[in-house]
């Protein structure tokens, strides 16, 4: 399926839905890794919102790319849990400008047996020095 395809596609799934726009948002994120120009123009079209009001909310959340990242990305939990469990030791291990892309995030949920991190929709818990290596080593 072509990229027009599959945003056209993506649109009709959430067509007559209230509040449609983050769902879309998210659903276009993770098909095309980014939300685009042309897709903030298409979205707002088939809203009937201005392109600057597609453009505010792809800006103000920090999950949303408006150019694909070249690395993998590995969200951090830095949360307190996280932080009492040695987070801030595995963070200290990675390179700022390594093979992968390191983002913070504030919680993923799995407080009692963290430091955690998501790659995709995959979380990973319990993690040590060797772990992350492993799990960073496996991205590269």
């Amino acid at each position: 399926m072509s990229e027009p395809a599959e945003l056209d596609h993506i649109l009709a799934a959430h067509a007559g839905r209230e509040g449609a726009l983050l769902p879309i948002l998210h659903d276009v994120q993770a098909v095309f890794g980014h939300v685009s120009e042309a897709a903030e123009w298409a979205i707002a079209q088939a809203l009937n919102l201005s392109r600057a009001e597609v453009h505010g909310v792809v800006s103000f959340y920090h999950d949303f790319r408006t150019a694909p990242e070249p690395r993998p990305v590995v969200k951090l939990c830095r949360a307190e849990s996280c932080q009492a469990r040695g987070v801030e030791a595995l963070a200290a291990r990675l390179p700022a400008n390594g093979p992968v892309k390191v983002e913070t995030v504030y919680c993923l949920g799995l407080c009692s047996v963290g430091p955690n991190a998501m790659v995709g929709d995959t979380l990973h818990a319990r993690l040590t020095p060797e772990k992350l290596g492993a799990l960073v080593g496996g991205l590269a």
